[in-house]
């Protein structure tokens, strides 16, 4: 694209500079493609402009960013200003590195990164760039050189940017179109300004239509429908939808059979089901909890070929490897296996030095045949993880949650309501689940200790709220220092 702007705006009769401002991918930003252009008539004769290397803060008069984080970190770095700047950006998400870090929620919020980018800058264009060049068949790169046509910022005609295109020789026919279906897409976008309306949520939607009722079969569906309110059977049609891929039918009933016993306690309050719903919700998430099979599954589920393709914008005559890297500890080993098997490994020094030198990384590339068959032998393993050591301990601990919950719920329902939606700690696999589960651990073992006290909901909601703010544990072990239950220091 910055190559193309330099030929348009040569051939427009301008002196151009093009740099760029080197960034480390989503950590401190991608890297900032910056140019400025002054008019050839306009400079003495003989003489050429002294041009800026990177972007000063109140000097730029047009930003673009391809994707809608980007346009919060241009924002961050003073280039959008009201008075000055037009800033074109692509309102879909790449999540960043941190978000997806986050041990809770981390998404930024689209909706109120819209608000700081209205009032930022002079004119704000916003449409999804991604969408667009997928349907022209083009590459992003041609949508954004559209988007700038359209904007009418720069002052040249469109004649430059196709002389640009042309001059360039590389994939002419499908970048013209892709660069029209940007400009339209622009000038659509002014016809009709973004709003917040936009974003549904506070983070944007992720796409669940693989788990729906719908798509559960008639026996669940049927289950849910009969013993089940109609406010909680989307949910719990996602619930049992994802529970049967997980493992099968079977175990989707006994999912739903678990919240039954939840959901008695909503029943005879006669009102909002919090608590099963939130019961619901981190069920279905520990129930299909992360073992090897689950990871050899999903990478070598029906269609996960064609979706890569698709992201790399793979031309149908190209080939596209695929490696994994995969690195299992001692304990996943172990907890893949039957389980009296894995606790004798577990608990044999000996045992656990030799399997240790099964854990260096590996890359498996699911683009040969040899690789993908061996995930996908893992994944049909799945038939026996009833029977392996990380599935009892999970599902004894699952009990354990539910029991409390129960225990609970007669007499604090909003404390019960609260423990459902500690589940959250435990999530991922590896170190960042057994960090997880030590937070869950120390705040279920106080929640008995806080019922019917005042303020007991929330006194356990800032303990969850302590353990998701950092990894390391050290603001939970604050938070519960200052407990009314916490423990006298000795």
């Amino acid at each position: 694209m910055t190559d193309w702007l330099v030929l348009a705006a040569r051939s427009a009769g301008y002196f151009v500079q093009a740099t760029s401002v080197p960034g480390v991918a989503q950590r401190t930003g991608a890297t900032i493609y910056y140019l400025e252009f002054f008019r050839r008539s306009d400079a003495p004769e003989g003489r050429e402009p002294v041009m800026a290397l990177m972007p000063n803060p109140g000097d730029v008069d047009i930003v673009v960013a391809s994707e809608w984080m980007e346009a919060g970190r241009a924002i961050n770095r003073g280039l959008v200003t009201k008075d000055r700047t037009t800033l074109i950006a692509s309102t879909h998400r790449d999540y960043t590195i941190s978000e997806k870090m986050a041990l809770g929620e981390g998404r930024v919020s689209s909706r109120e990164l819209f608000e700081i980018a209205l009032g930022s800058a002079a004119k704000l264009i916003g449409f999804d760039m991604l969408k667009v060049a997928d349907a022209a068949g083009g590459r992003i790169s041609a949508v954004i050189l559209g988007s700038i046509a359209g904007a009418g910022v720069l002052p040249w005609g469109i004649e430059e940017y196709h002389h640009a295109i042309k001059e360039s020789g590389v994939g002419v026919e499908a970048s013209l179109a892709a660069f029209e279906a940007g400009r339209q897409a622009v000038l659509a976008a002014q016809a009709r300004p973004l709003t917040a309306a936009a974003w549904p949520g506070n983070h944007g939607v992720i796409d669940s239509s693989d788990y729906t009722l719908d798509a559960v079969s008639e026996p669940l569906r049927g289950r849910i429908v009969d013993r089940f309110p109609t406010a909680l059977h989307a949910l719990l049609g996602m619930g049992a939808a994802r529970l049967s891929d997980y493992q099968n039918d079977a175990y989707a009933v006994a999912f739903l059979n678990r919240l039954g016993q939840i959901f008695a306690f909503d029943a005879a309050r006669a009102a909002d089901p919090k608590l099963t719903a939130a019961t619901a919700r981190a069920l279905a998430l520990w129930m299909s909890f992360e073992d090897v099979m689950r990871v050899a599954q999903v990478k070598t589920r029906r269609g996960r070929a064609e979706r890569i393709r698709r992201e790399v914008r793979a031309n149908p005559q190209d080939l596209v490897q695929v490696r994994e890297f995969v690195k299992p500890r001692v304990e996943e080993i172990c907890g893949t296996l039957p389980a009296s098997i894995g606790r004798w490994l577990l608990a044999s020094p000996r045992a656990h030095r030799t399997l240790a030198r099964f854990t260096a990384g590996r890359r498996i590339s699911t683009s040969t045949i040899g690789g993908f068959l061996l995930l996908r032998s893992l994944a049909a393993l799945r038939r026996l993880r009833r029977g392996t050591l990380r599935f009892q301990i999970e599902n004894q601990r699952i009990e354990a949650w539910l029991r409390q919950i129960a225990e609970i719920a007669p007499t604090d329902y909003d404390l019960a309501v609260e423990l459902a939606e500690c589940q959250n700690l435990v999530k991922g696999y590896g170190d960042t689940h057994e960090r997880g589960w030590a937070s869950f651990s120390q705040i279920s073992a106080l929640a008995p200790k806080l019922i019917a006290g005042p303020q007991a909901a929330a006194h356990l909601r800032a303990l969850r709220e302590a353990a998701l703010a950092d990894d390391s544990g050290s603001q939970l072990a604050s938070a519960i220092a200052q407990m009314p239950v916490a423990p006298a220091a000795r």
